[in-house]
This record gives C-alpha cells, sequence and structure tokens, in this order.
C-alpha cells in the first residue's frame, strides 16, 4: 500500500506542484504502479487479491479529482498523475477483457437491428441477468443490515448515474444525444429539485444513518471495481461504444433487480421515504431502456469497429456484475458482509 498512499497523497496538492517535486521520481513510481500491477494480474491467491484491492482502490481515489468539485486544490491536470492514471486504466481494461469468452466479439450480426436482438440474447442466458443474489437473497433473505451494505455497494453507480451520462454524451449528435438529454432530464427530476435521483438515492443514506466517512471502508475490490469501470468509460471519448453497451445493460437488468430490493424493503418494513428512488426506476429504466437500444445503440452499431465496442462494454457490465454478484451472495450468505481487506 505505500504507493497508493503516497500517490493519494498527492491529491489534494496543485497539479503543477506535485509535477514540480515528484519530477525525480517519476521512474520509481510508475515502477511502483507497474509492479502493482503486474501483482494484480498474477493468478488467484492473497497476493494478488490484495494488490488488485490496492489498484483499484487507488484508481477510485484518483477519480475523485474528476467526479467532485473540490473546496481544495487538486492534483487533477498533474503529468504524473494522468501517468499513473494511464497504467491504472489499461491494466483494469486488460483485465476485464481477459474475462471475454474467445471470438465472441467476432459473432456480433453485421445489421444493427440483428445485432441488438443478438446481444439481447447474449444477456439473457447470462448468469448476471437473474442473478440468485437479488432473486433469492435480497427478495426473501436480507435484514436490515444488508440492505445498508447493498446500498453502499451500489453508490459508486446508481449514486452518479446523472455524472456518467453527462460525461459520455459528450461529442454525440441526433437520435444518440437527444435520448441522453432525455435519460439526463429525468435524473434531474424534470427540473424538480426534490426529485433528482441522486437526491433521492441520498435519501437512502439517511435511513440507514450511512455517512461519507463509511463508504470507502466498506468497498470490496469489485465494488471499487465497478465504479472504476463506469468512469474509465464515460471519460474518454474513444470508449464511448463501450460506454453505450455498458450503461445499456446497466438501464436493462436495473427494473428486475430494483423489483427484488423493493420486495425486500415491503417485507421489512423501512421507512417508505428511501425506497422512491428504487420504485421510481423500476418504471423509467424500461423505457430509457427501450429507447437506449433504438436511439443509442443501434445508430452506433453500423460499423464493425462500433458493433465490436458495443459488445464489449456490454460483457463488461455484465460480466463484472456477475463476479460482483457472486461476491456479495457468498459474503452475505456467510454472514460477514463483506470480503476482509488484509492490506498491509
Amino acid at each position: 500500500m505505500a504507493v497508493v498512499d503516497e500517490v493519494s497523497s498527492w491529491l489534494a496538492v496543485p497539479a503543477d506542484e506535485v509535477d514540480r517535486s515528484f519530477a525525480g521520481e517519476r521512474e520509481r513510481i510508475v515502477a511502483a504502479i507497474t509492479a502493482l500491477n503486474t501483482a494484480a494480474a498474477d493468478g488467484p491467491g492473497p497476493v494478488a487479491d490484495r494488490a488488485r484491492y490496492a489498484q483499484q482502490l487507488l484508481l477510485s481515489r484518483i477519480y475523485q479529482t474528476v467526479m467532485h468539485i473540490a473546496d481544495h486544490p487538486t492534483a487533477e491536470g498533474s503529468l504524473l498523475l494522468h501517468e499513473v492514471t494511464r497504467l491504472l486504466e489499461t491494466a483494469t481494461m486488460e483485465a476485464e477483457d481477459a474475462h471475454l469468452a474467445p471470438g465472441i466479439l467476432d459473432e456480433a450480426p453485421e445489421d444493427p437491428k440483428l445485432f441488438l436482438s443478438w446481444l439481447k440474447t447474449l444477456v439473457r442466458g447470462h448468469q448476471a441477468y437473474k442473478h440468485p443474489y437479488y432473486t433469492e437473497f435480497i427478495n426473501r433473505e436480507a435484514t436490515r443490515e444488508d440492505l445498508r451494505t447493498y446500498v453502499i455497494q451500489e453508490s459508486l453507480i446508481d449514486g452518479r448515474f446523472d455524472d456518467l451520462l453527462a460525461m459520455m454524451q459528450v461529442g454525440t449528435v441526433g437520435a444518440s444525444k437527444m435520448e441522453i438529454a432525455n435519460n439526463y432530464w429525468d435524473e434531474m427530476g424534470n427540473g424538480d429539485p426534490s426529485a433528482v435521483h441522486t437526491h433521492l438515492f441520498n435519501k437512502i443514506y439517511e435511513v440507514f444513518d450511512v455517512r461519507a466517512e463509511d463508504l470507502e471502508a466498506a468497498m470490496t475490490t469489485a465494488d471499487l471495481h465497478s465504479g472504476n469501470l463506469a468512469v474509465l468509460l464515460c471519460r474518454y471519448r474513444r470508449l464511448y461504444p463501450e460506454a453505450v453497451g455498458f450503461l445499456g445493460m446497466a438501464e436493462w437488468l436495473a427494473p428486475d433487480r430494483f423489483r427484488n430490493v423493493v420486495q425486500a424493503w415491503e417485507r421489512l418494513g423501512l421507512p417508505e421515504v428511501g425506497i422512491v428512488y428504487h420504485r421510481l426506476h423500476i418504471t423509467v429504466d424500461s423505457k430509457h431502456a427501450a429507447g437506449w437500444f433504438h436511439n443509442v445503440v443501434v445508430p452506433s452499431a453500423r460499423s464493425t469497429s462500433m458493433r465490436r465496442a458495443i459488445a464489449r462494454g456490454a460483457l463488461w457490465r455484465v460480466n463484472s456484475s456477475a463476479r460482483h454478484l457472486d461476491e456479495r451472495l457468498e459474503l452475505a450468505l456467510s454472514g460477514s458482509g463483506r470480503l476482509p481487506q488484509t492490506v498491509s
């Protein structure tokens, strides 16, 4: 964790000061991050597990500099921080690509509408589509504390979905831009500040007394990884088609998953104010998924490169989600709630 702590300490320092102070340390820092990435990619085992946690924790902390407006200087724009970020991002993407079935992207049909049908069929048969973490555990067994843990773990995507949409729409045109704009305006409560979706999501924090300082400590490697993938795909224009696939699947899977959350909420008799967000998204996300598929996916899927990238992003979402939910279910059933992070 030494390099994680060192780079994290830069984040509240002005970018030019970081680059000036650490110019002579570049080779050492790059070597340390490269070693961290190599350890994280070195198969299963406690050393690799600790490295992956450190890797994703550092990337998540760095992303805070581009996802929040700070009341103090930050290292955003630092050349050295950018190099560190790109090393972490590249390793994260390579690791996610390793989970793609060989040749799967080559199977995508050329016709955009057939491509959409193929992609939806592929996901319907995926483990993530109706995962037992939702259909069995959350729906029937989850306790109040289980739901508190669930909300914290979802915060890195649900808690900032509006910002993800805002980032990924830059440079779009026509039907795609209008669909993303419509989706974003819904996230903004259609102009009603009390109905802004992030505001509604934060109401769940009030029910469970979740504080800002509770969040990072409760995150597992898989939690951090899911949030990092979303930011990574939405912040770069070259990864726009991957973001189309990733967020499209997030929208499509949400209504069925949230029905199980609502069922658990009602079963436990929790305050109604905390479930407004999930009730709303059962309807809204069904509508947005349909619009996203036909106004964003289909118009974008007119070239081989775009189809492959959209499918890549969609599979990144369901593959990472399945691993994430497998972990959550294992932890929930073991009673531990989260993986122990034995990082020293």
